[in-house]
């Protein structure tokens, strides 16, 4: 009796990538466009598959050059611009035989890829730290002090002592391990991708937490930035306390 051609579909969708071409084989001979097609549809996801195993391989040449450091770090952080809430700082030990996939910039992943990757990560990496700056410490010493502050923090939480440090553009003060500054570092090494993922999930959780506190800013939407909403709220209502206030002078009066 000849299969269906929806079980045949429903085969090969399920099917691991190493198990396709079995399934290629079983099914090659049959010349049923619907069978062809379902077959190059798959062909298609193995060729995806490879492109992306080849561009995380990319993505290691920093941690391949320094092989030789034992405890590679890659650092960033999330919440420079926002008007409100915190800056939140990642830094990532990955295995030296890392494979997770899709690891990417942030900011270039959606939500669901986003919080997928970030269990992943916290799963294999070796070592994972966090640092926070708040909004009253960002008004106070400024935002790229209390980003740098929130770095040293998150490379202090580390329950592994990196030897040498991938960060995102910056080189941190008071830090004494080797650093590499990497312009546009989270799409070109995975460390420090992997870094810009857990950071960003961590703020954007929280960031829905305080929607929850003060909902008529829209955090959970906006995430402290600057959308329309948001600043129509602060025109009305003025700010909140996790409000920066030297980030909002121009659109609402702000008490000393």
């Amino acid at each position: 009796m000849t299969e269906n051609i929806r079980v045949i579909r429903e085969k090969l969708q399920a099917a691991a990538i190493s198990e396709l071409p079995v399934l290629f084989a079983a099914y090659e001979a049959d010349a049923r466009a619907g069978v062809q097609a379902e077959i190059t549809r798959a062909k298609k996801r193995i060729a995806a598959y490879e492109k992306e195993v080849k561009r995380t391989q990319d993505l290691q040449k920093y941690e391949r050059e320094y092989a030789a450091y034992a405890h590679i770090c890659g650092i960033d952080e999330v919440g420079r611009g926002p008007l409100a809430g915190p800056v939140v700082a990642g830094a990532v030990i990955l295995p030296k035989d890392c494979d997770i996939l899709y690891i990417n910039d942030s900011k270039k992943l959606s939500e669901k890829k986003r919080e997928e990757l970030y269990e992943v990560i916290m799963e294999k990496a070796v070592a994972v730290g966090l640092g926070y700056s708040t909004p009253e410490r960002i008004d106070e010493i400024n935002i790229l002090q209390a980003t740098y502050e929130a770095m040293r923090e998150a490379v202090g939480k580390l329950s592994v002592v990196p030897d040498l440090l991938l960060n995102d553009a910056v080189t941190i003060p008071e830090v004494e391990v080797r650093q590499v500054p990497i312009i546009k570092g989270d799409a070109k090494s995975i460390s420090i991708g992997a870094a810009s993922i857990v950071a960003k999930v961590t703020r954007d959780r929280l960031m829905v937490q305080y929607d929850e506190v003060y909902p008529m800013y829209g955090f959970a939407a906006n995430k402290g930035y600057g959308a329309r909403a948001h600043i129509e709220a602060l025109e009305k209502y003025g700010p909140c306390p996790i409000h920066r206030k030297s980030f909002i002078t121009h659109f609402c009066e702000v008490q000393s």
